[in-house]
């Protein structure tokens, strides 16, 4: 099949006329946007003050945006298509912004940058500028769900975007920069999980301008028939369009986009008139064109134009330089603005007239601004899925298992704006009951033997963290709701992803147009505490750690210590807006300490003191036992009995928490703890001995401004791990129970001499499991079979 066009093309010459006009005008917009401060429409000779202090910007990328976005408009009108632009090299920011101005949409949501003379000047002025806006293609640019600043998320963003939109089609423009990065190269293979019979479109574009920084690119170096070969293999069927003669380019682009979007019309034609879906071969169009093209060929005798000198500011002492200010004049007036903007500075009717209206504009798709879409999930009522606890710590089971049971209801009920993410752990991860109403989504070829595979598929799972979280993301900005499941070591794979999503999440908030999106939820599993099988490598809980960092009114971390807390948790998480959060949840057996009542009641707290756990019977207390995590709480727990069968005299008070964010001030969290409550809960000068699910050092920032910070003795993972037995791992990092009893002893005053016999016997306990493990190679039952046996804890339950 032909790969390129060569055609004469299907542009009138009034056509091409108009198209061209429409181009120059978002390159006149462009560059000015980088350079001027005032003159924008160069009614006089420009002077050094009418040029920026500091040149900030890029336009290398820039005019082949400016092609694509103007191309794009011609066939959303021709076809009455509803379309979304995906900017993979977001460094082009300016003709981004260029094109929402010239379409109308900045200037509705912008009401002081107006199609005028006065506007263009703002417009310019604000661009990299203090008080203005970035240099990307960042929230504050209508119609953007993706800023580009990273790179390689362009694509699965897009797919993410199309999934469940079966009428849209998600333009994406992939830097061949960016598509050196690992993740973007892992989003080719998005198309084996996009179903042409219920999901839109994605037209990848790779726009193929030769050079990086100060590098070439790697795909523009390699053979051309290898490029297309690599592209045919990710299931594509590539175009070229390449050139530097704008009336042959404008001819080929448009009949190749032609062409795309009729073989993208059919592809969905015939998947959406019945039968088996098939995996289609989607079209992708390769733009080669020079980098910084149509702008200056030379500066100071060095080639410009089709050079890695394009990339940011091609001419740079502006000010400084009268030859580098005559270029820019040059360079500005080839475009003819006399000929693009009126008297008033208003792009003329022709220009005008040329984009989409209304929301099939590509800057005011609703698609774009996701929350103006976003309906409340059809969620049910998680208390139907309690487990029946009688007593603390019965029955034991696995917490994200009976999760799982209302995770497949809520697929059930959300058929077509709920999907669950996960890098192939669903069902490791105890969530396999999803799969009794939904398959795995997959479009690719499938054998006898497979399990859970069809086209209809709601479960989305992929080896790679990047593309679940990309493909979430995207879900999530267009209207959407999700859960992404994975192992808790690593989710660090999407450290840097997840501190774009909080950066897109902190600014929208700040801008009145952008509505609300679902939260980002993390279900972590197979959690730090229990990959005693699988080893070292599997043994790291820091992402909570990393997640905290962002900004407080965007991030919540949640530790439920059983299966009703979990429901509690997710409950609250699928009905929040605009969140990132993170829940970190065992999934092997264990017990199960409140009913779904306390649970609820527990959840709404926060934190809070267990009565039924503690001695201090509402006195103040000795000594104060916190817990977060679902092993620490266990241990704790544990620590308690053995703490009053053996001194019973002492006051022990049990907390333990559920929203870690409860433990800062609000000062610091919205979620922050007064300092009279955290008090009165925690004392004020006694001993706290916290055992913690991750890092132990987080405890102490989240709580070094409270009173009795000093007091605080945190046990957590401590990176001491291997392949070993669940007892083995908590005793490694002196988080077991044993060694918080030895802590009580430690840290109450005057305990240790009258408490020295006990100290001993944990010492030796201590040692007798270790050597039980390294015997047998399994825990001692004594401490795998432990059960919360305290006769009167129904009573003291009952009294609450």
């Amino acid at each position: 099949m032909d790969t390129a066009l060569d055609l004469h093309g299907p542009l009138t010459e009034d056509e091409l006329r108009r198209l061209d006009a429409y181009w120059r005008a978002a390159n006149y917009l462009t560059v000015g946007q980088i350079y001027l401060l005032d003159n924008p429409l160069l009614r006089e000779p420009l002077k050094p003050e009418h040029v920026k202090p500091r040149l900030l910007g890029h336009w290398g990328t820039s005019p082949g945006l400016n092609l694509l976005y103007t191309h794009l408009n011609r066939i959303i009108v021709n076809r009455d298509l509803s379309a979304i632009f995906v900017t993979g090299p977001g460094h082009g920011g300016p003709a981004l912004v260029a094109n929402t101005w010239l379409e109308g949409t900045y200037s509705e949501l912008y009401h002081s940058v107006s199609r005028d003379e006065t506007g263009m000047q703002r417009l310019f002025r604000q661009f990299s500028f203090p008080g203005g806006i970035p240099s990307h293609v960042a929230p504050e640019v209508p119609g953007s769900i993706h800023e580009g600043g990273e790179l390689g998320y362009a694509l699965s963003h897009a797919y993410g975007a199309a999934f469940d939109n079966p009428d849209l089609l998600v333009a994406c423009v992939i830097g061949d920069g960016e598509a050196e990065t690992g993740p973007l190269a892992g989003s080719w293979l998005s198309n084996v999980f996009l179903n042409p019979a219920r999901d839109g479109a994605v037209l990848p574009i790779l726009h193929l301008n030769g050079y990086k920084i100060a590098n070439p690119t790697v795909l523009d170096r390699i053979s051309t028939e290898d490029l297309l070969d690599l592209m045919r293999g990710y299931g594509h069927q590539p175009y070229i369009v390449e050139g530097d003669d704008p009336t042959k380019v404008h001819q080929t682009l448009a009949a190749t986009l032609d062409r795309a979007c009729d073989e993208i019309a059919e592809i969905q034609r015939r998947a959406r008139s019945g039968g088996t879906v098939e995996r289609p071969r989607w079209p992708m169009i390769i733009l080669r064109t020079p980098k910084g093209w149509t702008g200056p060929a030379r500066v100071d005798g060095k080639q410009v134009e089709g050079t890695y000198r394009a990339h940011q500011v091609p001419i740079s002492e502006v000010r400084k330089n009268p030859e580098h200010l005559a270029e820019l004049e040059r360079w500005l007036r080839s475009y003819r603005p006399e000929e693009l903007f009126d008297a008033t500075g208003a792009p003329v009717g022709d220009l005008a007239a040329l984009p989409p209206t209304g929301d099939r504009r590509m800057s005011a798709n609703p698609v774009a601004n996701g929350g103006r879409l976003l309906r409340d999930l059809d969620l049910p009522d998680f208390r139907d899925y309690a487990v029946d606890v009688k007593k603390p710590g019965e029955p034991a089971v696995g917490a994200t298992g009976v999760l799982g049971t209302w995770v497949r209801d809520v697929i059930s009920r959300n058929p077509q704006t709920f999907r669950l993410f996960g890098p192939d752990e669903v069902a490791s991860n105890r969530l396999g009951a999803a799969f009794e109403v939904t398959d795995r989504a997959f479009v690719a070829d499938t054998v006898e033997g497979d399990d859970h595979l069809s086209a209809d598929g709601r479960v989305m799972e992929v080896l790679s963290e990047h593309l679940c979280e990309g493909w979430l993301e995207g879900y999530l900005l267009t209207g959407r709701h999700g859960i992404f499941t994975s192992y808790e070591a690593f989710i660090h794979i999407v450290d840097s992803m997840v501190n774009q999503h909080a950066k897109w999440l902190k600014v929208t908030r700040g801008i009145p147009w952008r509505e609300p999106v679902a939260s980002l939820n993390y279900l972590l599993s197979s959690h730090v505490w229990r990959q005693d099988h699988n080893g070292f490598s599997h043994q790291d809980p820091g992402f909570i750690d990393h997640v905290v960092n962002k900004k407080a009114e965007v991030v919540r971390v949640y530790l439920p210590p059983d299966a009703n807390t979990l429901l509690s948790t997710m409950d609250h998480c699928l009905r929040s807006r605009h969140y990132i959060n993170v829940v970190v949840a065992g999934k092997q057996p264990a017990p199960n300490w409140l009913s779904m009542d306390e649970a609820v009641q527990h959840c709404r707290r926060g934190l809070g003191i267990w009565d039924w756990a503690s001695t201090d019977e509402g006195a103040e207390p000795d000594v104060v036992l916190a817990c977060a995590g679902d092993v620490p709480t266990l241990e704790t727990l544990a620590a308690a009995e053995l703490l009053r069968q053996h001194l019973p005299e002492l006051k022990v008070r049990v907390v333990n928490v559920v929203d870690l964010m409860r433990l800062q001030p609000p000062s610091e969290h919205p979620h922050g703890l007064p300092d009279n409550e955290f008090d009165t809960i925690f004392t004020r000068d006694k001993p706290i001995i916290f055992a913690y699910h991750g890092y132990p050092w987080l405890i102490h920032r989240l709580t070094y401004r409270r009173a009795n910070h000093d007091n605080l003795h945190v046990r957590g993972y401590k990176e001491e791990g291997t392949t070993t037995t669940p007892f083995d791992m908590v005793m490694l990092n002196d988080l077991d129970r044993f060694h918080l009893v030895i802590d009580v002893i430690d840290r109450v005053p005057g305990l240790a001499s009258r408490a020295a016999h006990l100290r001993q016997e944990m010492v030796d306990a201590r040692q007798a499991c270790r050597d039980h493990t390294r015997r047998y190679g399994e825990d001692d039952p004594r401490v795998a079979e432990w059960r919360w046996i305290r006769e009167t804890d129904q009573a003291l339950r009952g009294e609450q």
